[in-house]
């Protein structure tokens, strides 16, 4: 598939996200559901749950602060909500910050539809795209790899990836 020819799958959806009430619900949902990791500590089920929602908070705080211009996108299938991305179109880069999928949405080639969209708007501004991946994410960095992502630098548990378009790949890659 050439990145000129990209088209989004039918029923599937980007949209800026809103400081609607209907957001914020399905962000702190689509958030909670993705802390499993959080919920095998030991403690009473409430202080869980704070804290699950500290770390939403967290996140949100320190999105804004490291990345004040970032854009917040709800991604919608057939009109439903099933995930959120966070991009960042500033330093002559785009710089995928976060993605995320609800559990009943991975695996049927959603995401990978949104990246390569990310990928065509990098490709169109002449920038390159980057993203961090979790080294324990195999899905995902799978994902990156096979989509021309290449790993930039390692910083455990993180690996951060780059994919240049090709008007840039002899210039940055040495290709």
């Amino acid at each position: 598939m050439q990145l000129q020819d990209l088209k989004l799958p039918g029923g599937l959806h980007v949209r800026p996200s809103n400081s609607s009430a209907a957001d914020r619900i399905f962000l702190e949902k689509l958030h909670n559901e993705q802390r499993d990791d959080l919920r095998l500590i030991d403690g009473e089920r409430d202080f869980i749950e704070s804290l699950i929602d500290m770390q939403f908070n967290a996140m949100n705080q320190g999105y804004g602060d490291q990345f004040p211009n970032a854009l917040y996108f709800v991604i919608e299938y057939h009109k439903e909500e099933v995930g959120r991305a966070v991009l960042d179109f500033s330093q002559d880069k785009v710089h995928l910050i976060d993605i995320a999928f609800k559990r009943e949405a991975r695996g049927h080639g959603l995401g990978e539809a949104v990246i390569r969209s990310f990928m065509y708007s990098a490709h169109q501004l002449k920038a390159p795209m980057m993203l961090s991946v979790q080294q324990m994410n195999q899905g995902a960095r799978q994902l990156y790899l096979k989509l021309g992502f290449t790993i930039e630098q390692v910083e455990p548990p993180y690996e951060r990836m780059i994919w240049y378009p090709a008007s840039l790949k002899p210039v940055f890659a040495g290709v």
